[in-house]
């Protein structure tokens, strides 16, 4: 394993519901490797989301993004609740989350869908169709319909209102996308489907147009393509037909949720934004990311201690596979994990009907004991 080292810059931002209280699993794995000299972050903490606005009256302030930007890795919890879903648009939760996108650059959304062998059964699907499941959708996060122009609500000459998105892509906002799907298909078992509405959205002509010049610089991938109808129905048909599908902002949210619950649990899906790499400098040429459990904030459920820490722990197995090239330190979490799950620990969401349930810190515990074993 790599030497420890103390200059990883990580900024750490809980957020609201269950934020808090799965990030602190992640803190406590985090003092581990510390502790036990695997890996040495610095860390700081930041107000993001609804905590933001209570303290500040912004969901994202200027100074935690300007510390974001500064940080080479960020690790996200949650954002939104009841308690602010009154607030204009633009001073929602979700707005700070999306302004960190957005100001980040962060274009590529990768979201893998892993089935641990011990959760085979939690899934709604039968066994043999998701049994050794393991896919990952590149969802492209800074463009498309969430942040085309013109966007609003107008009123019409006659009193009525209509409300506007637009779906827009330039040439190279798909390529960069896309080429992040060749580059990681080509890693795993060398299949990359892009999915899109050619049938009847220009934008959707374009993708594939790109993704067919790109292919030329990848021949050992196998590119295909599917409507995004389609592909919703063979994730709950077929899921192990795909390694790797590359699509839009919207299609990207909505597969993604989908082959979620392919492996039983929201709170099991990890999740990694990732930007252009910088120049050499400060950074040492590293892609600004952003990772976080696909999840919400659950405000259901916030605050009770039962929420399922493994997404926001997997994502940062994540920050470490692709943030800081620390392979090894990555397998032993997801080892961890699955460890964990095959002696029959279970969090209320994945647990079979009528078994006992652990609750979130005792999860993070059985998460260390597992670690204190390999490491």
């Amino acid at each position: 394993m790599a030497q420890t080292r103390s200059n990883r810059k990580l900024l750490v931002l809980p957020g609201d519901g269950i934020g808090p209280e799965i990030m602190g699993e992640v803190m406590r794995v985090i003092e581990f490797f510390d502790r036990r000299r695997i890996a040495s972050f610095e860390v700081s903490q930041g107000l993001v989301g609804g905590s933001a606005y209570d303290a500040s009256g912004t969901p994202l302030t200027d100074a935690t993004l300007a510390q974001a930007q500064a940080s080479d890795a960020v690790l996200f919890g949650s954002v939104g609740g009841p308690k602010w879903e009154t607030l204009p648009f633009e001073l929602q939760p979700e707005r700070g989350l999306l302004k960190l996108r957005k100001e980040m650059d962060l274009f590529a959304n990768l979201r893998p869908a892993l089935v641990f062998e011990a959760l085979a059964d939690a899934s709604s699907l039968k066994r043999e169709l998701v049994a050794g499941l393991d896919l990952m959708i590149v969802r492209e996060l800074t463009g498309g319909i969430y942040f085309g122009e013109p966007r609003g609500i107008e009123t019409l000459p006659d009193g009525s209102r209509r409300g506007i998105n637009t779906e827009v892509y330039s040439e190279a906002e798909i390529e960069r996308v896309v080429r992040a799907g060749f580059e990681l298909a080509k890693k795993r078992q060398k299949r990359l489907c892009e999915v899109d509405k050619a049938n009847v959205m220009e934008s959707g002509l374009l993708w594939r147009e790109v993704a067919r010049r790109l292919h030329a610089d990848y021949p050992d991938v196998e590119l295909s393509f599917m409507y995004a109808d389609n592909c919703a129905m063979q994730l709950v048909r077929n899921p192990k037909q795909f390694d790797v599908i590359v699509t839009s902002n919207l299609f990207g949210d909505l597969l993604s949720d989908c082959a979620a619950m392919l492996t039983g649990s929201l709170g099991m899906l990890p999740s990694a934004s990732l930007g252009a790499a910088d120049a050499p400098g400060a950074h040492g040429g590293r892609r600004k990311a952003l990772y976080e459990p696909v999840h919400g904030s659950a405000p259901d459920i916030a605050g009770k201690g039962v929420a399922n820490p493994l997404a926001c722990i997997l994502s940062f197995a994540m920050m470490l596979r692709y943030s800081f090239d620390l392979a090894e330190e990555a397998d032993l979490v997801e080892k961890a994990v699955a460890q964990a799950l095959a002696a029959g620990t279970r969090t209320a969401d994945i647990r079979q009907p009528n078994a006992a349930s652990v609750s979130t810190r005792e999860m993070g515990d059985a998460i260390l004991r597992e670690l204190e074993k390999a490491g």
